[in-house]
């Protein structure tokens, strides 16, 4: 992500999905967020950091649950230790100023957001539910391995499993970013922001709402 960017970003969770009807009497499925409140508790600038960034702070945390250095961050920037901080790399980070704290006014309706969040852990999964797999033939002839991946690779020849072959393995619990949503409602009094759309996570997980990094259309 280059610095010349300017991008507005908040943290959040996820508090589950619904839907709302358009002005033009259309069921649009939203996820809710609880976007913020959020504080800047650091201003990194291309003079003493090298780029320009703001760190925000998100979710209340008891004090003696943070580290030293933790604390004495927070104790310069005039806020209470918060529990999840994010760093946004954005060309305008000076205008920022350490305390300052961001609401769901930092987006409005029909902007276009990339959100980022932790995918549901599925464990350990074969290659049907883990890529898509079609499996074997359920007919005569074919042993109990209908779910199996077939062949993974030539025996002399090359004589060994290329890397990044698809096959069972862990599944889920990464990080992962949906990009180009748009932004249906904002609820300023309750602090809400309505994604049209899903997002990854799980209901009460962290998710970043900021700026789309392509400007595509919106999904």
């Amino acid at each position: 992500m280059t610095t010349e960017r300017t991008v507005k970003g908040l943290l959040g969770t996820k508090l589950g999905m619904t839907q709302v009807w358009d002005e033009n009497n259309r069921l649009i499925p939203v996820t809710v967020i609880q976007a913020g409140p959020c504080v800047v508790t650091q201003v990194r600038t291309p003079d003493s950091d090298g780029y320009s960034a703001v760190q925000l702070g998100f979710g209340a945390v008891r004090a003696k649950s943070v580290t030293k250095p933790a604390a004495g961050q927070f104790e310069r920037a005039g806020v209470t230790p918060r529990k999840y901080l994010v760093e946004i790399r954005t060309a305008n980070a000076s205008e920022y100023t350490l305390g300052q704290e961001l609401d769901v006014d930092t987006f409005s309706a029909d902007d276009v957001v990339d959100v980022t969040g932790v995918m549901k852990g599925k464990g350990t999964a074969g290659v049907v539910k883990r890529h898509g797999f079609k499996g074997l033939r359920a007919s005569h002839g074919v042993h109990r391995k209908h779910r199996s991946p077939g062949g993974i690779g030539a025996c002399s020849t090359p004589g060994h499993v290329f890397k990044g072959l698809r096959m069972a393995g862990r599944m889920g619990n990464v990080r992962k970013t949906v990009q180009n949503l748009q932004v249906a409602r904002i609820d300023a009094e309750r602090g809400l922001i309505l994604v049209r759309g899903a997002i990854p996570g799980n209901k009460g997980g962290l998710v970043i709402v900021r700026s789309a990094a392509k400007k595509g259309d919106a999904k």
